[in-house]
């Protein structure tokens, strides 16, 4: 948590990257604008309940009209909607650790809302989103469905051809982390800063 502090550790004040004077009225006027107060909260967690609720629904309509039922083939065998109940990770890795995977997406939860308040970048904002979305998705069929509180099993249904079964969480958490590798390439940091190594 400490690293990720110090990563979007930037302070509230607009002029905190710089050296405390303000900028010229020009430079002012080339500078981005960025999300700052309620509207860049308001991106991250409009993402996070827009993939939250996503998945959700999706997988509200597995449960009630596949589970228990014949795969349907939506592009022949190549992809089919399966439902199946995952303890694991994504994809169904690691079954064996339900607990450890419950702990470590409430952290994720946590260690995100925390630090939502230092983020001065859009990209970012909807990177956490999806993150933060996909993390909660899977977190609440951990806590309500069935072995048990903390134990419980993930709904995935998504099944490509030679590849494991997924569900939207998983894609959200999937596409948050490829935009945020993209984002770290580009030198693009959490605080709307452009760093150039």
């Amino acid at each position: 948590m400490a690293e990720a502090e110090r990563i979007i550790g930037t302070p509230d004040t607009p002029d905190a990257a710089g050296d405390g004077e303000e900028r010229p009225e020009a430079d002012q006027e080339r500078a981005p604008e960025r999300p700052r107060g309620r509207r860049r909260i308001a991106v991250l967690f409009a993402v996070a309940a827009f993939a939250y609720l996503l998945d959700l629904v999706s997988k509200m309509i597995v449960v009630a009209k596949l589970e228990h039922n014949e795969p349907i083939e939506i592009i022949g065998d190549w992809l089919r909607f399966a439902a199946i109940r995952n303890a694991g990770a994504a994809f169904g890795f690691g079954e064996a650790f339900t607990v450890i995977f419950t702990v470590i997406a409430a952290a994720v939860i946590v260690v995100i809302a925390r630090l939502a308040r230092k983020l001065y970048s859009l990209p970012w904002a909807v990177a956490l989103g999806l993150l933060l979305g996909g993390a909660l998705g899977n977190l609440t069929d951990r806590i309500f469905r069935s072995p048990g509180v903390f134990k419980g099993a993930v709904v995935d249904f998504i099944a490509p051809k030679h590849f494991a079964v997924f569900n939207l969480a998983d894609s959200a958490i999937v596409c948050g982390g490829i935009l945020i590798v993209i984002l770290s390439f580009r030198g693009l940091d959490p605080d709307g800063t452009v760093h150039k190594d």
